[in-house]
């Protein structure tokens, strides 16, 4: 099974950037997009291999989450922890028989670090929603995280210390659910490559000099690691500010 996560800052403009002829070319049995900034009836996608989920944000032209899925899951969810989950689109799970999915568009903490509270409260109700679901069957999480978990994972680490998406904090709460026993994949098949980032600023060159961060990830359960086959970070596919990330697991 080959899962796509994208945040795409906007599907209806990656659509016009080549999200479909991506789509087309790896034809992924799951995509899970995030940031597709519209609400119901604002796209007609030529997916009809795909069962569609989405949970829209209800401040329009922001936020949001989609699910296409070439199988048929038993059902689809939102995810009811926090108030961001569904207000803003944040979450959207999907169950099969062995695993559950749940992509997330984590809320940022802003420059100025006004909304990190907020976030610090979403992470923890997070992790204990999560781990209901692996009470249950194992988790595959994936989507913008938006934290950079280590040094290795913002180009210019030391200037960036205490900055959104790279506090202490944060970090701390990647750290936790990793202690609990997810598995970071792009770390666990690439333990020390120090230039595998899916964001750049939209700065003139930022992104040709690969000046970045790695705020998006694939996590799952330990019990699934044995079923890994393969994992990619597509930086040379534009159409957002961020890059797809995909992961191959025998499911």
């Amino acid at each position: 099974m080959n899962i796509i996560s994208w945040n795409v800052n906007g599907l209806r403009a990656a659509v016009r950037k080549g999200f479909l002829d991506y789509v087309q070319s790896e034809d992924p049995d799951i995509i899970c997009v995030q940031e597709i900034k519209l609400q119901e009836g604002q796209i007609d996608l030529p997916l009809n291999q795909y069962h569609i989920y989405w949970n829209y944000a209800e401040r329009k032209g922001y936020s949001g989450t989609a699910i296409f899925t070439k199988q048929q899951p038993i059902r689809s969810f939102h995810g009811d922890f926090h108030p961001a989950a569904n207000s803003e689109g944040r979450v959207l799970g999907v169950e099969f028989q062995h695993f559950y999915l749940v992509n997330v568009y984590t809320p940022n903490s802003k420059r100025s670090l006004e909304r990190l509270s907020e976030r610090l409260e979403w992470e923890d109700q997070f992790f204990d929603y999560v781990k209901t679901l692996e009470d249950e069957k194992p988790v595959i999480i994936c989507g913008d995280l938006n934290v950079a978990h280590q040094s290795i994972d913002v180009k210019n680490d030391k200037s960036n210390v205490g900055n959104s998406g790279f506090t202490d904090e944060e970090r701390e709460k990647m750290t936790r659910l990793l202690n609990h026993g997810f598995i970071d994949v792009l770390r666990y098949v690439y333990p020390d490559r120090d230039d595998l980032f899916t964001w750049w600023s939209y700065m003139k060159t930022v992104r040709e000099r690969n000046i970045g961060w790695r705020i998006d990830y694939f996590l799952i359960s330990k019990p699934l690691l044995n079923k890994l086959e393969h994992f990619q970070v597509d930086s040379h596919i534009y159409g957002s500010d961020h890059c797809p990330i995909q992961m191959t697991i025998d499911l």
